[in-house]
């Protein structure tokens, strides 16, 4: 008879039917006591002990969103995958509905309020550029189902084929360029654009940050909006954009206004080299830091590259985590819960890494892979696993596998911006080179030219 490897395991969860209602290993960032807390901020406790008790609907949100390619009866299974041996409820799909329905959207924004800001590690490698917080603001759309209810919020936008695609939501974020942990966000139908959107965020800027903005927020009245915060800005405006020129400095900038703020304006060339050629394009950056001594031209046009990593932020949401889905939801209610808990998600996530990268000094949050700690969160709520801590453990198993698989530093590289997976093949124009440089990059500083 061959011999045979036996292997069992103890999980520790809430007692009753409060056991599914887990995060695997990152309920330890989003434990009993604040979804509680939440719940009863938002009227969204049950009246009496069911078998879908609202803590448990929170934490099946919350994994739905880990789990975005299944339906929701799949999620329930991985969240009580691990639980065998006790007495769980098996709802079906229309009691998983109501559920949703019943907690509503409001308890999933109330975490999003608790868990939203920077992460707390002191002094986490790259996130702080000359004692200031380095931010970014951008906006970006996310596809909904086409169901009547959402079209009556939500608008439709043509394809790269020619014909009308999925209704779409406009999302807006400020992120910590950092850590890519998320400030705030804001989100709402596509008829209002993103500098409609963008004022909404000031409400998270103060003294200590620097925001970097690209072209389409170079509004004055934004601008303003954000100094009178504290906070300073670091935006790209049109090459043409009139401005005057108030004074000169030796770096190559200039005294200027934009409005009634002082601001400093930077004119540069920038010089992509590959083993293909060469390619050479002009910027005009504004910012508010008004002393070049302490703010050298050239640093800060080297600072303004951090604005991409917001752009890094989306491609994590919409490509690692849905995979390019659609959201679920097939109302504008529903929609709002799902977006909510997609946003609690991805900041847990992000602050698992931030967590573990913070153990090892100069360890930049860059260098931790994202798939990794998304992969392993998803392995660890369905074993149901370090649900409840047990033992001290600042890492975590999230944060070791992170940390054991840190990527290389980033290269200098280019890539020009082109749709890499076109609906139609037909409508593809010429040859696309996908192919990845590496690169040296120099930057002039130009003088600005007198209006």
């Amino acid at each position: 008879m061959d011999a045979k490897s036996v292997i069992s395991h103890e999980v520790a969860v809430a007692a009753g039917p409060f056991a599914p209602g887990h995060l695997g290993e990152l309920t330890q960032l989003v434990p009993f006591e604040m979804v509680d807390e939440v719940l009863a901020e938002s009227g969204g406790t049950q009246q009496r002990i069911r078998d879908l008790p609202s803590r448990v609907v929170v934490y099946l949100l919350l994994a739905g969103s880990l789990f975005p390619g299944i339906g929701w009866k799949q999620v329930w299974r991985r969240l009580t995958a691990g639980l065998e041996g006790l007495a769980i409820a098996s709802p079906t799909a229309g009691a998983l509905a109501q559920a949703r329905r019943r907690v509503g959207a409001r308890p999933l924004r109330g975490l999003f309020d608790l868990l939203r800001g920077p992460a707390a590690g002191i002094g986490i490698a790259g996130t702080r550029w000359r004692g200031l917080l380095v931010c970014a603001i951008d906006g970006t759309l996310m596809a909904v189902p086409d169901s009547p209810a959402n079209q009556s919020e939500f608008i439709k936008h043509r394809s790269n084929n020619g014909g009308a695609g999925y209704p779409s939501l406009r999302l807006l974020v400020l992120v910590s360029c950092g850590t890519r942990t998320v400030l705030d966000a804001v989100f709402g139908p596509t008829t209002n654009g993103e500098t409609s959107y963008a004022p909404r965020l000031v409400r998270s800027l103060c003294e200590g940050m620097i925001v970097l903005l690209d072209r389409n927020f170079a509004v004055q009245a934004l601008v303003e909006a954000i100094t009178r915060t504290g906070a300073h800005v670091l935006v790209r405006v049109k090459e043409n954009r009139r401005l005057p020129v108030l004074k000169r400095f030796p770096d190559g900038s200039c005294l200027s206004r934009l409005g009634g703020v002082p601001v400093r304006v930077v004119d540069c060339e920038i010089t992509v080299g590959t083993s293909q050629g060469r390619r050479t394009g002009s910027y005009r950056l504004v910012t508010t830091l008004t002393d070049p001594h302490a703010h050298p031209a050239a640093e800060l046009i080297r600072l303004y590259h951090e604005r991409w990593e917001v752009e890094t932020s989306y491609l994590e949401i919409k490509s690692t985590i849905l995979g390019g889905r659609v959201l679920r939801a097939r109302t504008p209610a529903g929609v709002a819960q799902e977006v909510f808990a997609l946003l609690v998600t991805y900041q847990v996530l992000r602050l698992a890494m931030a967590d573990a990268t913070a153990t090892q000094p100069g360890a930049d949050p860059d260098r931790a892979s994202f798939s990794i700690a998304l992969n392993t969160s998803r392995d660890l709520l369905i074993q149901a696993a370090s649900v409840i801590k047990t033992t001290v453990d600042l890492v975590g198993t999230i944060g070791r596998r992170v940390l054991a698989d840190l990527m290389s530093d980033r290269r200098i590289r280019t890539r020009p911006r082109v749709v890499k997976r076109a609906i139609s093949r037909y409508n593809a124009k010429g040859i696309v080179d996908r192919t990845t440089y590496k690169a040296t990059i120099s930057i002039g500083i130009l003088t600005t030219r007198t209006p």
